[in-house]
């Protein structure tokens, strides 16, 4: 029997108009990529998307189609999120640091029909435009008055809008359409292409929404630096519609001083992105004696968050910081660190430990651990094993068939982590499985051993990888890229290691680097530092 309730589907353009009704007062702010200030509401955004709908239609775009961007977090941005996904077409985000040569890969892989891009992007269209015969519009997402001259055919944003209505009736259609393109970051072979759907989305932000989660709600202000070209700003664009929140785009104002600046002008009370966002702003916030005062949490993602930089933000700035995990193909959120109630009133240092592991699972995302034979490991917070997940908004498989291998037969997505399951539902990752250093039939983390050295107050960052040992096999070698202006001493380094991991853990040697080698989401490429120091004699 089934229960009597009414069949109605999931859609994203539900959220704008819930946004335009509901929440239609609440702003979405903006520095443009001329560093000028915009600022409209979800109301004003609604209908400007409505308009963007209807130019898209009448354009010729189809239920399937995919519309590219190469852009920065803005409320143009926003608009082409939700009115090319709200039509039935797929929305395919691009990250502007890849190599122009993968772009045109992407581009060519998806079949993209239109590219929208942003002016300061405008030098990669000039590159790539002749490479890609299947698109069929350029579109600078500007006005007439700051459109650069382009030798591609390119058109104006608002050109293009301008002269369509802002109402229209949003089909509606299966919420298991796709809403979403994104590429992993292919730090090996090609990327393979994950596909959102309007379903998965709206499952993955009303879970976003959690308090123990990211938690906004419609008095919240939040901070969006994470990209909406990776991972849709894991998810905030949309969750932010959800409930009413305020959404700050920081545009390509990423330094410490602008987001120092927008942080306190807007009022922001949430912010998300990666470890090293948050140093450029605790830089800037210490060297001119100023604070961030509206700010209630800072997520954390995309690399592990170093102790120094956690206690830094909630010693010194007063300001929690949550750590959680995902990927690409968990669109991206699997975990969230929240604390447990019997640690609420524990001494700081206690809490630390659990505030540097990878968070707790959220209801949605299952995960096991497995060997390498795929038999399952206990969760135990000592077996470490390769992590498997499966739930309603992690991928089943990629676009076009790639990456076959990467899902079980019983459904699981192979996650290529290293890590081990607690059995207070906390995640510990240890390593890539690629990563991962095999010793004497042991495994050493890199990740720890990264981790450790950079506490040290000279170490910028560290990498640390397997070199071939003819003894055990593999032994730990890093190389170290020091704070500028610093020379790090590396038996301070050693002390680190030791004071946080097993002695047989410490590196065989230890070498410093200017910089080290950065992929387009700003990971490290160990696969460059692997091949750089392949021939490197440990032993000697």
């Amino acid at each position: 029997m089934e229960g009597l309730m009414m069949k109605q589907e999931l859609m994203i353009s539900d959220l704008l108009e819930h946004a335009a009704k509901v929440h239609k007062d609440r702003e979405i702010y903006t520095l443009n990529t001329d560093l000028t200030e915009h600022r409209y509401t979800w109301s004003e955004c609604a209908a400007r998307t409505r308009k963007l709908a209807n130019a898209l239609k009448a354009a010729g775009v189809k239920k399937g189609d995919r519309i590219a961007t190469i852009a920065w977090n803005n409320n143009r941005h926003i608009e082409i999120y939700y009115a090319v996904s709200s039509i039935g077409a797929i929305v395919h985000t691009i990250n502007p640091r890849l190599d122009p040569q993968q772009i045109i890969w992407m581009v060519n892989h998806a079949e993209d029909t239109m590219l929208f891009f942003d002016t300061t992007f405008g030098p990669i269209i000039e590159g790539i435009h002749s490479h890609c015969p299947m698109v069929k519009k350029w579109v600078s997402m500007c006005d007439h008055g700051s459109m650069p001259e382009y030798k591609a055919p390119v058109e104006c944003y608002e050109g293009l809008i301008k002269d369509f209505a802002d109402i229209i009736e949003w089909e509606r259609f299966d919420e298991n359409t796709a809403c979403t393109l994104c590429y992993t970051s292919g730090t090996t072979g090609n990327p393979k292409g994950v596909l959102y759907s309007h379903r998965s989305t709206i499952l993955h932000a009303m879970a976003g929404s959690f308090p123990d989660v990211i938690g906004a709600g419609s008095g919240d202000s939040i901070l969006a630096v994470v990209p909406m070209f990776h991972v849709s700003a894991w998810g905030l664009v949309y969750s932010a519609a959800m409930v009413g929140a305020k959404l700050v785009m920081p545009g390509p104002g990423l330094d410490g001083a602008n987001l120092t600046k927008m942080i306190n002008q807007e009022g922001v009370t949430l912010m998300a992105g990666v470890p090293t966002v948050w140093l450029g702003i605790y830089n800037h916030v210490k060297q001119v004696g100023t604070s961030l005062p509206t700010v209630k949490k800072a997520l954390v993602g995309g690399s592990a968050l170093p102790e120094s930089l956690l206690r830094a933000y909630e010693i010194d700035l007063g300001i929690p910081m949550q750590q959680g995990w995902g990927m690409t193909e968990t669109s991206p959120l699997g975990t969230t660190y929240a604390p447990m109630p019997n640690m609420l009133d524990a001494e700081y240092d206690a809490t630390v430990k659990y505030k540097l592991l990878a968070g707790r699972r959220i209801f949605g995302v299952d995960m096991k651990i497995v060997d390498d034979e795929g038999n399952d490991l206990p969760e135990d917070g000592e077996t470490s094993g390769h992590l498997l997940v499966r739930g309603p908004w992690v991928a089943s498989g990629y676009f076009k068939g790639a990456g076959a291998d990467s899902f079980t037969n019983d459904g699981w997505f192979k996650t290529g982590d290293v890590g081990a399951l607690h059995p207070e539902g906390y995640l510990e990752i240890t390593d890539r499985s690629k990563d991962v250093i095999k010793s004497g039939g042991e495994w050493v983390s890199s990740i720890e051993v990264e981790n450790a050295a950079m506490d040290h107050p000279d170490v910028a960052m560290a990498a640390c990888i397997g070199l071939r040992h003819e003894k055990w096999q593999e032994r730990p070698f890093l190389i170290v890229q020091p704070v500028p202006g610093k020379e790090p001493n590396v038996d301070e380094i050693k002390k680190c290691i030791t004071d946080k991991c097993a002695k047989w853990w410490l590196p065989d040697a230890i070498v410093f680097e200017e910089a080290l080698p950065l992929g387009a989401t700003g990971k490290v490429l160990k696969r460059k530092l692997k091949e750089k120091y392949m021939d490197f004699d440990l032993e000697a």
